[in-house]
């Protein structure tokens, strides 16, 4: 009712003001973490980078990411992936970006180093692969793509619980089971001889039992390396992030793992989450965690996120929390709401889909600038990525993103229109 009486005033100067200043007070919380693992085959690696600098006009700003790398069939695919994914995001974003247009762009420059990171990885031959969970905190906004199944899950302060990440087992994923039989692919436990199957859902050939990783060149191209992304904006109470490989989240629910630490510092949380879970399975596999906590300055760590109250007053959670001295009534109305805000999320497997044209052209440059790989392309070799597509007919032909000639090939063999075959001369790792 209050938004029906005044919908046609505007807002006081002082107002916008003090909202500015507060805006300029919360948006910068500090980043607080840590891990701990506990290691059966060494196939697990992170990245912890906080004060990643970039540059806004003529100043500064910075950014933190958080990675983790859970491999397989050896190490050489997380290994790859920690030490270059991140420059590959890095170079699918247009420069010159203000602060709102770069976290838009994220979503999309995560595609292109996804795939640009498999493709330069499976073209060294190298048969082992990897799970890989990413997020990159800019300020309030926390952006995660993932392939595979480790998990990142978010508390906020307020005691809700979202999943930012997607899980590619092929034993819980029916879309996924789906997609890759129609690209070509076999879906089925193992056969034992006799007519008997044991174990897991796996793709055949390889035998792997996710539809999404980077590396796996022996497997057929049909697992991709197109990642599950999801973009939120955080309240300004701040929250914890929890990212974990496959041997915590086999062991520990979100709640449980979240109870499990609550009240400790992330580094002690961390310990504790991966301590939890090697007692209730043993330490069957590689199990890291990653916890990250993302306070507002003037609130203590260690009391972030508190235990869910309920009954607690949900119209109070509304409106950012303003000390005594400055609260006023006229602040209360004109603040804007407070919550988590779910901005972005988008888990096709169509780099069509995923780089699209709604994606602002920035920087015309990049126009004959292949979308995945960033190699220049003269106008007459640029492929879109929407050929072949249901919908190409009613795009001009100038309309991009456009592919270079080998990420066309990549994509075509990713939607089952062309096997990826002999490749490779080698196939060891």
């Amino acid at each position: 009712m209050m938004a029906a009486t005044r919908e046609h005033q505007t807002v006081p100067l002082s107002v916008l003001l003090k909202r500015e200043l507060a805006n300029e007070r919360v948006e910068k919380p500090e980043i607080l973490y840590g891990q701990a693992s506990q290691s059966k085959k060494g196939e697990d690696f992170t990245l912890l980078k906080t004060e990643c600098q970039r540059i806004v006009g003529d100043g500064i700003t910075t950014y933190s990411v958080f990675g983790l790398f859970d491999g397989h069939n050896g190490s050489a695919a997380a290994i790859y992936t920690k030490e270059n994914l991140l420059n590959n995001i890095i170079a699918a974003m247009p420069p010159d970006l203000n602060r709102d247009e770069w976290v838009a762009a994220l979503p999309r420059a995560l595609v292109a180093g996804f795939v640009k990171t498999d493709k330069d990885f499976q073209e060294r031959a190298r048969t082992s692969g990897t799970t890989v969970t990413f997020a990159i905190i800019e300020g309030l906004f926390i952006t995660v793509a993932s392939v595979g199944d480790s998990r990142c899950i978010l508390e906020s302060a307020e005691g809700d619980i979202y999943y930012l990440s997607a899980d590619h087992r092929l034993e819980c994923n029916e879309e996924e089971r789906e997609r890759i039989t129609a690209s070509g692919g076999e879906v089925g436990r193992l056969n034992t001889g006799g007519g008997a199957e044991i174990g897991p859902l796996r793709c055949w050939p390889g035998g792997l039992c996710l539809s999404r990783s980077i590396g796996d060149v022996d497997v057929g191209e049909y697992i991709v390396p197109v990642p599950y992304v999801k973009q939120i904006k955080l309240s300004t109470a701040g929250g914890r992030l929890v990212i974990s490989s496959d041997g915590v989240w086999d062991a520990l629910s979100a709640e449980v793992a979240l109870d499990c630490c609550r009240g400790m510092a992330a580094e002690t949380a961390a310990a504790q989450i991966v301590k939890e879970a090697v007692q209730v399975k043993g330490l069957r596999d590689d199990t890291t965690c990653i916890v990250i906590d993302i306070v507002p300055p003037e609130k203590p760590a260690a009391s972030l996120p508190q235990p869910k109250k309920l009954g607690r007053g949900v119209f109070k959670s509304m409106f950012r929390r303003k000390s005594s001295e400055s609260s006023s009534q006229i602040d209360k109305e004109y603040l804007e709401p407070d919550v988590v805000a779910e901005l972005y999320e988008e888990g096709s497997a169509m780099l069509s889909e995923r780089l699209d044209t709604k994606y602002p052209l920035c920087n015309m440059f990049k126009l004959f600038m292949c979308a995945v790989c960033q190699v220049e392309i003269k106008p007459d070799e640029g492929i879109s990525v929407h050929a072949g597509s249901s919908d190409f007919g009613k795009l001009r032909p100038w309309d991009g993103p456009f592919l270079c000639l080998s990420c066309q090939e990549k994509k075509e063999a990713m939607e089952g229109k062309r096997q990826s075959g002999d490749r490779h001369s080698s196939d060891s790792d």
